[in-house]
């Protein structure tokens, strides 16, 4: 008997509150583990969320802007019959833009007769006498001129190039035109001519 009454002393020394406290706490750490975790992945997904937003809107507003700008008139410059043979456009980076490299820039023509979408590029020294040359040359465009530059064909800031582009036999007196230069990087730089009633050797065109 007193065997019995020993264990069942033992027994209501075990309470069944203790058990249910100590379960409540594993769930509650439970919650608190997870909850953690989800907020972690929750904000790491917001901070990815807003770093590709943000390259985005950069890359757009790159992407949009055009780097390139006119100075001063664009020159026409005469065959001596009915036609140009080239003109000639001095292009500069805008403020803040960066430097880039202007033979991987593409030029296109567009007269309504005469399309072409991606004229070649004449990399030599005297590259305006191919330019003149012929038929084949008037279809080609190059960098005629560096002002305030060294030798290579990277355009950097306070540096100006002279862009020489070849003209089709189509672009005859009143012919509207449309070039557009096209870098690497940013917008196209459209250049919308017209030539004058009559061709001379040396033209500013408007």
């Amino acid at each position: 008997m007193r065997y019995f009454k020993e264990v069942e002393e033992m027994k209501n020394l075990y309470s069944e509150d203790a058990f249910t406290g100590l379960e409540a706490a594993i769930v509650l750490i439970a919650f608190v583990v997870v909850a953690a975790v989800f907020s972690y992945v929750v904000l790491g997904a917001g901070f990815f969320t807003s770093q590709t937003a943000q390259a985005t809107v950069h890359t757009g507003v790159q992407q949009a802007s055009s780097s390139l700008e006119l100075v001063g008139n664009v020159y026409g410059i005469g065959d001596g019959t009915t036609s140009l043979k080239y003109i000639n456009t001095t292009v500069a980076l805008t403020a803040g833009g960066t430097p880039m490299d202007l033979s991987q820039m593409v030029v296109s023509y567009n007269d309504g007769t005469t399309l072409n979408a991606s004229m070649q590029y004449d990399g030599t020294a005297a590259c305006t006498n191919t330019i003149t040359g012929g038929t084949t040359g008037r279809v080609q465009w190059c960098i005629a001129q560096k002002i305030n530059a060294n030798t290579d064909n990277l355009l950097e800031p306070n540096e100006q190039f002279v862009i020489a582009v070849g003209m089709p036999t189509s672009t005859g007196p009143n012919t509207k035109f449309t070039v557009n230069f096209q870098p690497s990087v940013g917008a196209v730089l459209p250049v919308i001519r017209t030539v004058p009633g009559g061709i001379s050797a040396v033209q500013p065109l408007y």
